[in-house]
């Protein structure tokens, strides 16, 4: 029998490799700041959804995801400053990706907290 494949895990993957590559501009362009922060907060919403697989209990995946939910929501952060920041680059792509992200996190957080 095949494994479903889970969307959320594919999709924060693809983001974290879209942020990596994102990231390194930055850094070749010396902003390094933003580079780093952005780094941290949009690879770990993977990293914290692949654990929530793992969960010990349906509290821990809650706690999770919702540990996700925040660095989802400091990832919107600087993508935004990003955005409205002179000489940087475009991350409208990024952003619509990351809402996608916020938008799935929430459902699996709500769903989870009613069953």
């Amino acid at each position: 029998m095949e494994e479903k494949e889970n969307v959320i895990i594919k999709l924060t993957f693809q983001f974290a490799l879209d942020i990596i590559k994102y990231c390194e501009n930055l850094q070749e362009n010396k902003q390094f700041v933003i580079a780093n922060q952005l780094l941290k907060s949009g690879t770990s919403i993977g990293a914290n959804i692949r654990e929530a697989q793992n969960a010990e209990s349906k509290a821990d995946f809650i706690h999770k995801f919702k540990i996700a939910a925040k660095e989802v929501e400091e990832t919107i952060y600087w993508l935004e400053l990003c955005r409205f920041s002179k000489n940087y680059p475009n991350v409208d792509h990024l952003i619509e990706q990351i809402n996608n992200i916020a938008r799935i996190v929430n459902k699996i957080i709500i769903s989870s907290k009613q069953k």
